[in-house]
C-alpha cells in the first residue's frame, strides 16, 4: 500500500470480537492469567500492552518492515539503542546533532567507557578517516538539527558496514512519510515521536525500528528491563496522530517551502537553511533519499541579540523548544535546544549563536509571512539590498551576512557541559 493509505488502514484491534474502528486503550497494569504455570500473551503492561502492540506494528509497517519498540521519549528510545555499546567501544557521530543527544553522549556514554568521536559525515573523506578508528556504531540525523544538513545514507551505510559497524539514523526531522532509512541501509531508525508522528504536542514518545535481529532482541529486552515503555494512553494518542501524518506533512512542507523561498529573497544568499532551496549545500543528497524537504527552516539573524529580539517579536509563532506540531514554533537553538552541547563540540563546529529555527505548522502562509516580516523589522535584521529597515531600533550597525559554518573534520568528545539546556 501507499504510505498515505497505510497511515489510516490497519488492524486497529487484532482479535477483538467487536472490531472497533479505533484502537481501545487497555488502561490496565496487569492481565488475569488462566494458569499459574503458563502466562498468556500479556501479563504486565510494562512487558506488553495491546494498545502499544498495535502502535508498534503500525510503526514497523510505516518503516517498511522490521520490529518497532515504543518508549516514553525520543531520548529513551535512543538510550535503548546505545545500551548495545560496551565499555571500550567507539561511537562515531555526525558533528551537527540535537543538543540533548550530545548531552547524552557526554554524560552517559563516556562515563560508561564508550569513546565518542565526531566527524562531518556529509563529507566522504572525513567519514572514511573517522571510520579508521573502528567504531562499533555510527550515528547521524536524517536532517541534522539545527543546520538541516543531509548525509548520503546509502553510501554511509555501505562504509559503515564495511567497517563492521552499525548505522543508526535519527529520522525525526523527516518521518517515515518522507524517508525510510532502513531501506537505505540503516540498521536502526529512531524517532522522537513527540514531533511529526504525534503532531499535536500532547504526547512525549520515542520509537526504535530495526531489522537487525540482535539489535531487536537487545532493544526489546531494554524496553522491558528498564521500564521506559510507552504508556497505553500515550500509545493511543500517538496512533491517532499518525493517522493524519500524510495530510499534515503535505501542508506543512508546502507552506515551509514558500516561506523559505520568501525569506531567502528577503535576507539574501547563504542566510536561509532549508533543504528544498536551490543552493543548499546538501540539497541533492537529500532529494535522492527523501520525498520531502521537511517543515523546519533555519536562518541567520546577524547576531544573537537580533535573533532573540526577532523571536520575541513574533505573534503567530510560539516560543518553544520542540518542532513538528500543528502550530508554528520559533526558537534560538544556541540558547534553547542546543545550550547543552558540550563546549569542545560547540567550539569545533563554530555553532552559530545568531541562528533562528522555525517549525512551520498548519497556519495560513500569508499570516506567517506577515508575522515574520514585522518581526524582522522590529529586530533590525538586515534585508537583501536594503540593510536594516529600522536601524534606530537596533542601535547597532548591520552585521555581516553569515554563511553555513565550517566544521572540524574529527573531534573527540570531551569537557563538560556549559549548561543544562532545553529540549528538541
Amino acid at each position: 500500500m501507499n504510505i498515505r493509505t497505510q497511515c489510516v488502514r490497519f488492524d486497529a484491534a487484532p482479535g477483538d470480537p467487536w472490531s472497533p474502528s479505533a484502537t481501545p486503550i487497555y488502561q490496565t497494569a496487569t492481565f488475569d492469567q488462566e494458569s499459574a504455570c503458563e502466562l498468556g500473551e500479556y501479563d504486565y503492561s510494562r512487558s506488553g500492552n495491546p494498545t502499544r502492540s498495535v502502535l508498534q506494528s503500525q510503526m514497523a509497517a510505516l518503516e517498511g518492515g522490521g520490529q518497532a519498540f515504543a518508549f516514553a521519549s525520543g531520548l529513551a528510545a535512543l538510550t535503548a539503542v546505545l545500551r548495545f555499546l560496551r565499555p571500550n567501544d567507539r561511537l562515531l557521530a555526525d558533528i551537527d546533532l540535537y543538543g540533548g543527544t550530545s548531552r547524552l553522549f557526554t554524560n552517559s556514554l563516556e562515563p560508561f567507557g564508550v569513546t565518542v568521536d565526531y566527524a562531518d559525515l556529509t563529507s566522504l573523506r572525513a567519514t572514511k578517516r573517522a571510520l579508521a578508528a573502528m567504531p562499533r556504531m555510527v550515528f547521524c540525523e536524517s536532517l541534522s538539527n539545527p543546520l538541516l544538513r543531509a548525509c548520503d545514507l546509502r553510501r554511509l551505510a555501505g562504509l559503515t558496514h564495511a567497517a563492521d559497524a552499525l548505522l543508526v539514523v535519527d529520522a525525526t526531522a523527516v518521518s517515515p512519510y518522507w524517508q525510510r532509512p532502513l531501506d537505505l541501509g540503516a540498521d536502526a531508525v529512531v524517532h522522537s515521536a513527540t514531533k511529526y508522528l504525534c503532531g499535536h504536542s500532547d504526547v512525549s514518545a520515542g520509537v526504535v525500528t530495526t531489522r537487525h535481529e540482535a539489535l531487536a532482541r537487545h532493544v526489546g529486552f531494554v524496553q522491558n528491563a528498564e521500564g521506559a515503555a510507552l504508556a497505553p494512553s500515550d500509545s493511543f494518542l500517538l496512533l491517532r496522530g499518525m493517522k493524519t501524518l500524510a495530510v499534515r506533512l503535505d501542508h506543512q512542507a508546502r507552506t515551509a517551502g514558500k516561506i523559505a523561498r520568501w525569506l531567502s529573497r528577503e535576507l539574501g544568499p547563504g542566510r536561509v537553511l532549508y533543504p528544498g532551496l536551490v543552493g543548499h549545500p546538501t540539497r541533492l543528497k537529500h532529494r535522492r533519499q527523501s520525498s520531502g524537504s521537511g517543515a523546519v527552516i533555519s536562518f541567520f539573524a546577524g547576531d544573537p541579540e537580533r535573533a532573540w529580539r526577532l523571536v520575541e517579536s513574533l505573534r503567530q509563532f510560539s516560543i518553544a523548544v520542540s518542532f513538528g506540531s500543528v502550530h508554528s514554533v520559533a526558537s534560538v537553538p544556541g540558547r534553547m535546544s542546543h545550550a547543552s552541547v558540550p563546549t569542545a563540540v560547540r567550539r569545533a563546529r563554530s555553532f552559530p549563536e545568531d541562528l533562528v529555527r522555525l517549525s512551520i505548522g498548519l497556519e495560513h502562509e500569508r499570516d506567517l509571512m506577515d508575522d515574520l516580516d514585522q518581526a524582522l523589522v522590529k529586530a533590525g535584521v538586515p534585508r537583501q539590498d536594503r540593510g536594516p529597515r529600522d536601524e534606530s531600533a537596533s542601535g547597532s550597525p548591520a552585521p555581516r551576512i553569515r554563511r553555513l559554518p565550517k566544521v572540524a573534520p574529527l573531534v573527540g568528545a570531551s569537557l563538560g557541559i556549559t549548561r543544562q539546556g532545553g529540549e528538541s
